[in-house]
C-alpha cells in the first residue's frame, strides 16, 4: 500500500528544497566576495605576507584598512544572513520530503539510493548549520551547499526511484539501526572532506600566495579549517563505527557469516581504516597539518566511491535493484 498524493508532495518538497538550496548558495557566494569575513581574511593574508618580506610591514599591521564601501559590506552581511534562513527553510523542506516519503511507503524513507542519498545530504545540511553555530564561516556555506545539490540532482533525476514497499531482504529491524547510523555518518563526513579540502587550498596558498590567488585568501584560518575537521570528525567516526558493526551482526543474522569481503564491506572497512588512522595522525603532533587533511580527504573519497561506485556498478550481495 502506497500513498500516492503523499508520494507526490514528497517529490514536490525535495524539488523545492533543492531550488532553495540553491538559491541560498547564490547569497553566500555574494558574502563570500563582498562581505566583511572574506576580505578580513584576504587582508590578514596580506598583511603576514608583508612581516615575512620587510619593515615596512609594521604599518600594515598596525593601521586597519579602510573600508570604502561599509554599506556594500554590511549589505553582503546581511544577504549572507538570508542564506541562512534560506538554508534552514531548505532543511525543512527537505525534512519533509524524507518524512513525506516514509508515510506514504509506511517505512522508513532509506531503502533505495535515492532516499539514501536524501537522507545523507539532509544529515550533511543540519551539520553545517550546527557548525555555523559555533564557528564564524558562514561565508564558505556555498561551498558546502555545492556537493550536497550536486549529489540531490543525481538523486532526483537519475537515481529516483518511484515510492513502493523495499524488497523482503530489506524487511528487517535492522535497516532502522544499521542503515540510519550510516546515513548520519555519512552525512557529517560531508563537513571534514570539505573542511580538510579547504585547509589544503588554505595551505597551499601561504605557502605560495601566486597559487589561489583570488579564493585562497578568503578562507579562514588553518587552525580553524582544522578545528571544524577534527571535531565533526570526532563525532562521526563512532557512529560509523556503530554502523559496520550493526551491518556485521544483520550479515550473519541474513547469510549466516559477520564478515565475508563482499564490495560494499570491503570499501567500507578501508575507509573506516582512513578515519581511523586520520584521528590517530591529527592526535599525534607531527602528523597534523596537510598531512592529516589529505588523510580525510582520501577518507571522504571512499565514502562517496563506496555510496556510488559500489553501489552502481560492483555487484555483491549489497546490490538490491541495481541501486539499492
Amino acid at each position: 500500500m502506497v500513498n500516492e498524493t503523499l508520494s507526490q508532495f514528497s517529490d514536490l518538497s525535495y524539488t523545492t528544497s533543492v531550488a532553495v538550496y540553491v538559491l541560498a548558495m547564490m547569497f553566500f557566494l555574494v558574502e563570500q566576495s563582498f562581505g566583511r569575513k572574506g576580505r578580513q581574511a584576504a587582508q590578514r593574508t596580506k598583511e603576514r605576507a608583508a612581516v615575512g618580506g620587510g619593515g615596512t610591514a609594521v604599518l600594515a599591521t598596525t593601521v586597519p584598512p579602510v573600508d570604502e564601501a561599509p554599506s556594500r559590506r554590511e549589505r553582503a552581511e546581511r544577504i549572507g544572513r538570508m542564506g541562512v534562513a534560506l538554508t534552514v527553510l531548505g532543511v525543512l523542506l527537505h525534512l519533509a520530503a524524507l518524512v513525506l516519503r516514509g508515510f506514504a511507503t509506511q517505512r522508513v524513507p532509506w531503502g533505495n539510493m535515492y532516499e539514501y542519498i536524501m537522507a545523507v545530504c539532509l544529515i550533511a545540511v543540519a551539520t553545517w548549520l550546527v557548525v555555523l553555530r559555533k564557528s564564524d564561516i558562514r561565508h564558505l556555506s556555498a561551498f558546502v551547499l555545492l556537493p550536497v545539490v550536486i549529489l540531490m540532482f543525481v538523486g532526483g533525476t537519475m537515481l529516483y526511484a518511484v515510492a513502493a514497499p523495499v524488497q523482503p531482504a530489506l524487511q528487517s529491524y535492522w535497516l532502522i539501526i544499521h542503515v540510519s547510523a550510516a546515513i548520519v555518518a555519512s552525512g557529517v563526513f560531508l563537513v571534514p572532506g570539505v573542511a580538510s579540502v579547504f585547509y589544503l587550498i588554505r595551505s597551499k596558498h601561504e605557502k605560495n600566495p601566486a597559487k589561489f590567488a583570488r579564493f585562497g585568501p578568503k578562507l579562514p584560518a588553518l587552525d580553524v579549517l582544522d578545528r571544524v575537521a577534527y571535531r565533526t570528525t570526532v563525532f562521526a567516526f563512532p557512529v560509523f563505527t556503530f554502523g559496520v558493526l550493526c551491518g556485521a551482526v544483520w550479515a550473519e543474522a541474513a547469510w549466516g557469516r559477520f564478515w565475508g569481503w563482499d564490495p560494499k564491506e570491503t570499501v567500507a572497512f578501508i575507509a573506516w581504516v582512513i578515519y581511523a588512522a586520520y584521528l590517530h595522525s591529527r592526535a599525534t603532533a607531527g602528523w597534523r597539518g596537510n598531512r592529516a587533511a589529505w588523510i580525510n580527504v582520501l577518507g571522504f573519497s571512499a565514502t562517496v566511491f563506496n555510496l556510488f561506485f559500489v553501489n552502481l556498478v560492483t555487484t555483491g550481495l549489497h546490490s538490491y535493484a541495481g541501486v539499492g
